[in-house]
């Protein structure tokens, strides 16, 4: 069994688990850890939720799958309109109302792509192919999607000279600096001949180093792509439905994008399904263009089961409990983190809304950090240079301090001689 990132032998021995209720994992052992990964962002209403579950033993009873290409179906209907109705710019002019459904988050920000080089050509712009974004960033695993990760020292820095040669600007910085907002806009302004569109992850970088950025800089970005004529993505995978306080990452700043990708989460993490969404003006120019359409149709596109799942799970972002639990699960990771700066190898701790981070100056010895999370009944996966936490949303107030507990043991344990 090929693991994700993983070699032979792998450098840690993965736990078994046979069943998941609530927001805890039952292991093989009997061992019960509570998940603070939320399965890789996704669980974000837990394990089991009977209202899930209900949607779909419901759906399989009626159709598991159905090709979508000549056909259609209620649960990709629904959830469609529910997307469009859900997200930045509902209501506008700048409305996101034309939906793509993808089989996963790579491969949204690869149609993302497609529609941008799509629509450029089928506007008379046929010279921007390039994509323009800003270091520190994770897009995915997929060729375009790698091609929009940090070049340098990010997890595919492996790949250059062999992915196409994208625009970068400098990391964001944290805090809002007129110098950088200027460096952010003229790169834009520079290459705008040869740039379909400009993408980033609004206000959190994730899995590229779980990095915060002001959300200002997505006004400016707004206003130099409406300037230039190059098309804005913003990529919500990782922050859409709650995760950071607001519906989506984008409502911080106020703006819509051109186009949006949104997956993790769609479906509570149940089943595997993304979307991209694009304004009805770029939809118009892509199907009055030489393709006659998205050239893009992935066969599980649409999956009845995965949308009726996702339908369930935006039934339960309406109903807005995350809105007041979500500030709540923020203090708690402020002050339950706040001891890490203690130690003498924490370069910083970072919390935004369900976000935790410790940020290390030295790589996480794997082995050691997840021995001392698990032995404090804690799932963290901590990567590189981080331990940190993104639990489901539903975490009771224990919960989340017994998070703390284990992220700081993990950090303890990054330390010289264990800590």
């Amino acid at each position: 069994m090929w693991h994700p990132y993983g070699a032979f032998p792998p450098s840690t021995t993965p736990l078994e688990v046979v069943g998941a209720r609530g927001v805890r994992l039952e292991l093989a052992d009997g061992r019960r850890l509570i998940d603070g990964m939320s399965s890789w962002w996704a669980a974000v209403h837990g394990y089991r939720h009977p209202h899930l579950d209900a949607a779909a033993h419901a759906q399989i009873d009626r159709m598991s799958h159905v090709m979508f290409g000549g056909l259609t179906h209620e649960p990709a209907v629904r959830l469609a309109a529910r997307l469009a109705a859900m997200a930045p710019g509902a209501g506008t002019t700048s409305a996101l109302d034309k939906v793509f459904l993808c089989d996963s988050g790579s491969v949204a920000v690869e149609v993302a792509a497609k529609m941008a080089i799509q629509y450029q050509r089928s506007v008379g712009r046929p010279g921007r192919t390039r994509l323009a974004t800003w270091r520190g960033g994770y897009h995915g695993d997929t060729m375009t999607p790698m091609s929009v990760c940090d070049p340098d020292g990010g997890m595919h820095a492996m790949w250059t000279g062999v992915l196409p040669a994208q625009v970068f600007a400098s990391a964001p910085p944290t805090d809002y600096r007129e110098d950088y907002a200027r460096e952010l806009t003229a790169l834009v302004r520079a290459h705008a001949d040869e740039l379909a569109a400009v993408i980033v992850e609004p206000v959190v970088q994730g899995a590229g180093g779980m990095r915060f950025h002001d959300p200002a800089y997505l006004r400016d970005l707004r206003e130099v792509c409406d300037e230039t004529g190059v098309l804005l993505i913003f990529d919500e995978i990782a922050t859409a439905f709650g995760r950071t306080g607001t519906l989506f990452a984008a409502d911080h700043a106020g703006v819509a994008p051109d186009v949006m990708c949104v997956g993790k989460a769609l479906t509570g993490g149940y089943l595997t399904l993304a979307a991209t969404l694009a304004t009805t003006a770029i939809a118009d120019a892509i199907s009055a263009g030489e393709a006659g359409g998205l050239a893009h149709g992935p066969t599980f596109m649409g999956n009845p089961l995965a949308c009726a799942v996702a339908g369930a799970s935006l039934d339960l972002v309406d109903e807005g409990e995350w809105r007041t639990r979500v500030p709540q699960i923020e203090a708690q990771l402020r002050d339950g983190l706040a001891p890490a700066r203690d130690l003498p190898w924490v370069r910083e701790v970072r919390v935004l809304g369900a976000i935790g981070v410790v940020h290390l100056d030295r790589p996480v010895d794997m082995a050691a950090v997840t021995d001392a999370v698990v032995a404090e009944g804690v799932w963290l996966r901590p990567f590189r240079d981080l331990v940190y936490t993104m639990p489901p949303l539903v975490c009771s107030d224990d919960e989340v301090a017994a998070i703390c507990r284990a992220a700081l043991a993990g950090a303890r344990a990054a330390g010289p001689v264990g800590g």
